[in-house]
């Protein structure tokens, strides 16, 4: 115990100490450590050191060697009072807006704490613009999606079922040497029919709107799995009621992970949980037993979910399994919320 508290003494002295120097000026840091040097040169000048004309050898190496000694004094002490430069230069290379809530330590005061300041107040009002840009963006886009997934079903779609319809009178009447190809034509218009429709599906998630979260990323699952995929829904019944922007941001993240995982992880099993957390929130996971995310940067589909979590202030996590694979992780955290904003992240239709 004494060996504990003697450890936080020196630890809570070292920092009050980095107080007290963070505390002074820029300039006068840098003007005291090289006054410093110059102090000590001159006496050493005036006691024990004397220079001859013409300079003997020894004095020669006295004054090579005290040369050398003030150069590394004045870099160490240099180096020392700029470690908060350094220490902010860390932070700015580090700051990530699709990553947000760190920020610099401001220690002390003078011209580097101003600075630091100044770069926190930059990040903060940088993460609101970018949260209320990508909240107009991903609502313009959901409202393109719904009129793309719209214009599919309504002209695409009868359009088809028209061409379908017309092969199939006209193979009841085509001479039999016809009828096979009539026939095969009549499949290849069912089967693009049946693909417009999936995408529009995916497009505009209507069991979303009608049937709610659960139903909506069980018919997911069953979607994926119809591709070389097992999905296994796990939906923990008892959740808290969720809003519907909510809903759509966990809907949207699970169909991407998906899609990632069909798409690149050559899996051949993925979990998709909905479960309550400890602390009462909701927490979606989407793991697979593929070949893991690795070191590969954040393409298009990983941004586009950070996004997506920002909208809800919720906390995105992807990383490797631990037996392999990748595990997407989406936590919702109660009283936390992105910046206000007044576009709503997708359209709600009312029927």
């Amino acid at each position: 115990m004494r060996r504990g508290h003697g450890s936080r003494r020196r630890s809570e002295a070292r920092s009050r100490q980095r107080e007290r120097v963070a505390s002074v000026s820029l300039y006068w840091r840098i003007f005291l450590l090289n006054a410093s040097v110059l102090v000590v040169a001159v006496l050493l000048l005036l006691g024990p050191v004397t220079v001859s004309t013409p300079v003997l050898l020894g004095e020669a190496i006295v004054l090579v060697a005290g040369l050398v000694a003030m150069l590394l004094a004045n870099a160490f002490l240099l180096r020392l009072g700029l470690a908060p430069l350094q220490r902010l230069t860390r932070a700015m290379r580090t700051a990530d807006l699709l990553r947000p809530g760190r920020r610099a330590v401001v220690a002390g005061r003078g011209e580097i704490a101003d600075l630091t300041r100044t770069f926190n107040t930059m990040l903060d009002r940088l993460e609101v613009e970018r949260a209320t840009s990508t909240a107009r963006v991903l609502s313009a886009q959901e409202e393109e999606r719904r009129r793309i997934a719209q214009e599919l079903h309504d002209e695409v779609g009868q359009t088809l079922t028209a061409v379908l319809l017309q092969l199939k009178h006209t193979a009841n009447h085509a001479p039999d040497e016809l009828r096979s190809e009539l026939h095969q034509a009549q499949e290849t218009t069912r089967a693009g029919l049946d693909e417009i429709r999936r995408i529009a599906r995916r497009l505009r998630p209507g069991v979303l709107e009608e049937l709610g979260l659960h139903s909506a990323l069980r018919s997911l699952a069953s979607e994926f799995s119809t591709r070389g995929l097992t999905v296994r829904p796990h939906i923990e019944p008892g959740l808290p009621k969720l809003d519907h922007e909510t809903e759509l941001v966990l809907y949207r993240v699970a169909q991407e992970g998906l899609t990632n995982t069909a798409r690149h992880a050559a899996a051949t099993e993925v979990d998709l949980r909905l479960r309550r957390l400890a602390d009462g929130t909701v927490g979606l996971l989407v793991k697979d037993n593929g070949r893991g995310i690795g070191t590969a940067p954040d393409g298009a589909g990983l941004s586009g979910m950070r996004e997506r979590a920002l909208l809800i202030g919720a906390e995105l996590t992807v990383r490797e399994g631990a037996e392999g694979g990748t595990e997407v992780h989406l936590n919702t955290r109660r009283g936390r919320r992105a910046p206000e904003r007044t576009t709503p992240v997708g359209p709600r239709e009312t029927s």
